[in-house]
This record gives structure tokens, sequence and C-alpha cells, in this order.
């Protein structure tokens, strides 16, 4: 059994605890206000806008070490909705793990909504949980709290495939905003 901490309790960070605990496994979720409350999770998800990860990261860098970071991010430029923040040649993902290099960063959950975590499909499909990462073991343990659940999860390569996640998480995003698709709905992944 994994035991899970969760900054951030918006709608995400909800879903992710519910995934979390209807697996069997134990959550705790910290608002992201509570600089003083540590995290004890072996894996440390942050539920939290791409904004405000810097902060979390100065204030807590030292409680993340030797932990499994999950970056949940999407980088997207909300001001303008028509890109993202980071370089084209980078990702949300890569600058967490710049700046935690004693922690274990994967990307994932950033290519679901909350509601098809918490439903459990997108569509006809089961929902499935893209992960990226150069661990393999963090993956697998990642990978068996998302399945436990009854969700898939799909190891999408390592950690420079974020880019390619933050991608598709902002595709999904804008064409949701622009009630193309509803923000239950999304991408599936049939295999």
């Amino acid at each position: 059994m994994a035991h899970i901490s969760i900054i951030g309790t918006g709608n995400m960070g909800q879903a992710i605890a519910g995934l979390v605990t209807k697996g069997g496994n134990t959550v705790e979720t910290v608002n992201s206000a509570q600089t003083g409350t540590p995290v004890t999770g072996d894996i440390v998800v942050l539920a939290v806008p791409y904004s405000a990860v810097t902060d979390i990261v100065a204030q807590r860098g030292e409680q993340l070490a030797g932990k499994i970071v999950v970056d949940i991010t999407n980088p997207v430029d909300f001001a303008t909705f028509d890109g993202l923040t980071v370089p084209a040649d980078g990702s949300a993902a890569a600058e967490i793990a710049a700046q935690l290099p004693d922690s274990t960063v994967l990307k994932a959950f950033n290519t679901n909504f909350g509601g098809t975590l918490v439903g459990g499909s997108v569509g006809a499909e089961t929902t499935t949980v893209l992960i990226a990462g150069d661990d393999a073991d963090a993956k697998a343990l990642l990978t068996g709290v998302v399945t436990a659940a009854g969700l898939k999860a799909v190891d999408a390569g390592g950690l420079k495939r974020a880019r390619e996640l933050e991608a598709l998480g902002f595709l999904q995003i804008t064409l949701a905003a622009g009630e193309k698709i509803t923000w239950t709905g999304g991408f599936a992944v049939s295999h």
C-alpha cells in the first residue's frame, strides 16, 4: 500500500484523492497555502496551477527530497489561451525536476479531467492515465496506484515526453473551454 500526499484541494486534488482511496491506498491532502503542514507521503502530487509550483518548491524543497513528485500541471498561458508558458524544447515537469534534484519527478494526470478520473471513463473507454518519467520503479508504483482504482495506466516514456503530454493537455483544455468537448470528456486511449 502506498501513502500519497496531495498538495492542492481543488477539483483535481479531490479527484486524485478519491482515486487513491478507491484503490486501497492512503492519502493526505494539504491546501497549498498550509506551508507549515508537512507532507508525509512517499508520493507527493502537485495538484496546483503551474503558477503556484515555484513557491511550493521553494517552501517544501527539503520535504520533497527523496520522494516521488508527480507534476499534474499544464503550463497554459491563461491570459491568451494561445500557448504554453514554457520554452518549446522544455516542459513544466523538466523545470520542476531541475528545481528538485533530490526528488524523482513524474508527469501524470495532466491529460485527464477530474470528471474522467472520478467517473472512470472517457466515453466508452476506461480512463487512462499517461505517465512519463525516467525512473521505472517510480512509474511502476504510480501505475499500481492508478490500476488499483480500476483505471488504466500507460508508460508514455521518459520525462522528456512531458512536453508532448503538456501539449496534449493544452489541446484538450482549449477544446473544452471552446465547448468542442465536455469537461467530462476528453481523449481516450484504446489498447
